[in-house]
């Protein structure tokens, strides 16, 4: 599709890196719209001009926003609207589908709420479009100045939420895995089989679809910017729906990493360590119940708790160990998309 005319005074001085600094490569921008009344234009129009394409996605929004979308004249924009509400993930499926059938290279994840500056968009884009990685992902916590800005229940959710996120998708060494500010090659994402989650688990989900594909994920940093925007994540819905879920894709991870695709060291240490850990632990509980609070457990009784449990222990410590070891390093896409 063809970008929007530049004004005169900007063409004088742009060279044609700056126009299409990434030469014939199509790039989408996908914004799943929910509550942007007051900031889908802005946000729409701080986009480059070498943005091949705009799907903005209306969830079903109750305020204005789509008719603020249905103003805007930006010959790049494509509206889709959904008859109910989907949540993020169901409004970047929607926008997944438009891109991918519109021929574009590279997808990238906008928010509507204005918290993500377009000014990092090169930076998400070219590791992809290099061949360097089939997935990027903004990274907040590099900028100190930028974290002390962040609301402190925010900062705090995310730290141990990441820690959880990292755990299930296999991605260790990501510093920042619940940010949104996210890109992906096309052929990467055509990939992924499984129906992608909606609402807000979608990144978290992604994260783990990619994990077991084995996809290279790297970091950009980028400081977030917080303004009056009100986030509609419900903090208790988090804090009790996301664990079992990310428990949930961590088996699903294991499964398919370490039993279907492959079978290495870290498989046997889980078959060995997992029944001992267990063993241990539900002899040593029947144990105790079993005495009621009277008399000791004989020496052969705890031995026979105790031995299993540490045993295990070690065995599912290594096996963590050799997982975090195996982040990958080697992207999937085949090179460098042509420019």
């Amino acid at each position: 599709m063809a970008a929007p005319e530049a004004a005169p005074q900007e063409l004088a001085h742009a060279t044609a890196a700056d126009l299409r600094p990434f030469g014939r490569v199509q790039v989408a921008v996908v914004i799943p719209c929910y509550r942007v009344e007051r900031h889908i234009a802005e946000v729409i129009a701080g986009l480059p001009a070498w943005v091949d394409l705009i799907v903005a996605v209306d969830d079903k929004s109750p305020d204005g926003t789509g008719r603020v979308l249905a103003g805007l004249r930006d010959p790049r924009l494509v509206v889709e609207t959904h008859p109910v509400n989907r949540g993020v993930g169901g409004a970047m499926q929607t926008g997944f589908k438009t891109a991918i059938a519109r021929g574009m290279d590279v997808i990238v994840k906008v928010d509507g709420d204005g918290q993500m500056d377009p000014q990092h968009l090169p930076a998400l884009v070219a590791p992809l479009v290099a061949g360097e990685a089939d997935f990027t992902k903004g990274n907040r916590f590099v900028d100190t100045k930028a974290l002390r800005s962040m609301p402190i229940v925010r900062l705090i959710g995310n730290a141990g939420l990441g820690f959880l996120v990292r755990m299930a998708s296999g991605y260790w060494s990501m510093f920042d895995p619940v940010n949104g500010y996210v890109a992906i090659r096309r052929d990467v994402l055509t990939l992924i089989q499984r129906p992608l989650p909606e609402r807000y688990f979608f990144e978290s989900g992604l994260l783990i679809e990619l994990g077991i594909l084995r996809a290279l994920v790297q970091d950009v940093p980028m400081p977030a910017r917080y303004g009056d925007e009100q986030s509609s994540l419900s903090i208790t819905r988090t804090l009790f729906g996301f664990p079992p879920r990310l428990l949930a894709g961590l088996l699903r991870r294991v499964l398919w990493r370490y039993f279907i695709y492959d079978f290495a060291v870290v498989s046997m240490l889980l078959l060995a360590g997992l029944p001992l850990f267990l063993f241990g632990s539900l002899y040593g509980i029947w144990t105790w119940c079993s005495l009621g609070g009277e008399g000791f457990a004989s020496a052969g009784q705890v031995m026979l708790a105790a031995m299993p449990i540490i045993l295990g222990f070690q065995l599912l410590l290594q096996a963590l160990v050799l997982d975090v070891g195996s982040v990958p390093k080697k992207p999937l896409a085949r090179g460098p998309l042509a420019r």
